[in-house]
Parts: structure tokens; C-alpha cells; sequence
């Protein structure tokens, strides 16, 4: 395996970190977890982003018990520890909501997008490498914004001026990932990211097929009616599978 597509996905990461440190929101509280959570998230490049693939899989920002305590996009516990077989240390962001501790590894929540997501990859790829070969798994923007209350404010409810540098930053690093990774096939895990992979295949004159899977969140009907099922029909339906 080549080690510079790893190192130069970090470098990209890290030029993206530096891009959205300074930025500051309306939103009363923004975690960060590419910064408290790096240790995980530069062992999951390592481990699995040292080669080109043939396909890379977009969500859209990180979820409170997934990549919000692991660094790693969708990335439920069990899923990372037992099937990735990352465990690193997490630090804390500064200020930590009250109500949204950040717990790490000891975090002893599930997060139901991730581990619908990774469950069906874990599923049909028993050994982890043999998912990774093919596939990525990339988070478009890797910040969450959260209200008081501790509920999350998806990047849409932001305004736009504010969110015009954040977009502009998470777009150049995904540029800069579909050129280092070479893929086939760009799918959004949902509509969102969706349209970003467009833009930036339209933008690139990319000839990868760009799809969707229907997004694994317990917020949506059709995914609580069968997301695994759901999201195999559409992955086979595109020839991705």
C-alpha cells in the first residue's frame, strides 16, 4: 500500500482544520472534532485512506454519538473499536455543552446512522480491509452546531454568510480528496451531500458516476422502514455493487 495518498489526504485535512479554526458562529455552541478527536481520525486516514478507490461515500457533518466522540464519519462505537479496530485517545472540545458531553471511546451511546451504516458494510465485508480496498467514507463538513438545549443545528438552518467560508473550505477539501482517491463512483449518503459531489464532479469535469443512498437517520421514515435493504437495492441498482 502507497503511504502518499495518506499523507497527502492529512495534509489536505489539516490545510481544511486551519481554514475553519478562526471562523466563529451565531450558533451558541460548534464542536470541532478533527481537532479533539485528530488521533482517531489520522489512524483511520492511515489505516484506510492509502490507496485510490472506487468509491467514495459522502454524509454531511458529524453526528452527536458517532464522529462527535470518535472522529471518524458515522463513527458509532462498536463499529470503530470492534470492526475498524481504532481506539485512540479523544480529547475534550473547549467549552463542552453540559448536555452533549464528549465521552470518547467510554461514550456509551449509539449512534443509530452509523451503526446502520457501517452494521451493513460490516455485514457484507466481515473483514474490514476488504470494505476499505474499494470504498471511502468522508464527512463533507467536519464541524456540528448545537443549540442550549444541547439539539443539533444541521449546516441548512445556519446563515449563509456564515456558512459561505465553511462551504467554500469543506468544497476545496473535497476536491482535493476525489483527485487524491480517483474514484469510479461519488454517493451521497443523502440528498445534501449529494449535491455537493455534482457540484465539485461538475466543476472538475469528473467522469465518476455520481448516486445517492437513501441517509440512514432515525429522522427518516423510509430508513426506519429498512434502511440495509434500502440502501443495497440502490447501491446495486447504480453498479456500485
Amino acid at each position: 500500500m502507497s503511504s502518499h495518498v495518506a499523507d497527502s489526504l492529512i495534509e489536505s485535512t489539516q490545510r481544511l482544520n486551519e481554514a475553519l479554526r478562526p471562523l466563529e458562529f451565531s450558533a451558541p455552541w460548534t464542536y470541532r472534532p478533527l481537532e479533539y478527536a485528530w488521533a482517531p481520525h489520522e489512524t483511520y486516514i492511515r489505516r484506510f485512506g492509502n490507496s485510490s478507490k472506487r468509491v467514495l461515500m459522502l454524509g454531511m457533518n458529524p453526528g452527536p454519538f458517532g464522529m462527535s466522540q470518535t472522529g471518524i464519519p458515522f463513527g458509532e462505537i462498536s463499529a470503530v473499536r470492534d470492526w475498524m479496530g481504532i481506539v485512540e485517545p479523544v480529547g475534550k472540545p473547549d467549552p463542552e455543552h453540559p448536555k452533549r458531553p464528549i465521552d470518547g471511546f467510554d461514550c456509551q451511546r449509539s449512534e443509530v446512522s452509523g451503526r446502520r451504516l457501517w452494521g451493513l458494510f460490516a455485514e457484507r465485508y466481515p473483514k474490514v480491509d476488504d470494505f476499505f480496498t474499494e470504498h471511502y467514507v468522508l464527512n463533507f463538513c467536519p464541524l456540528v452546531w448545537m443549540k442550549e438545549t444541547g439539539a443539533n443545528i444541521t449546516p441548512d438552518k445556519l446563515p449563509a454568510s456564515e456558512m459561505a467560508p465553511v462551504e467554500d473550505s469543506c468544497t476545496t477539501h473535497l476536491r482535493e480528496v476525489i483527485a487524491l482517491l480517483d474514484p469510479e463512483f461519488l454517493i451521497g449518503v443523502g440528498g445534501f451531500a449529494e449535491k455537493r459531489l455534482q457540484q465539485v464532479a461538475e466543476e472538475t469535469d469528473s467522469e465518476a458516476f455520481v448516486g445517492r443512498v437513501l441517509h440512514p437517520s432515525p429522522a427518516s421514515p423510509a430508513a426506519n422502514r429498512g434502511w440495509a435493504e434500502a440502501a443495497t437495492k440502490q447501491l446495486t441498482e447504480q453498479g456500485v455493487w
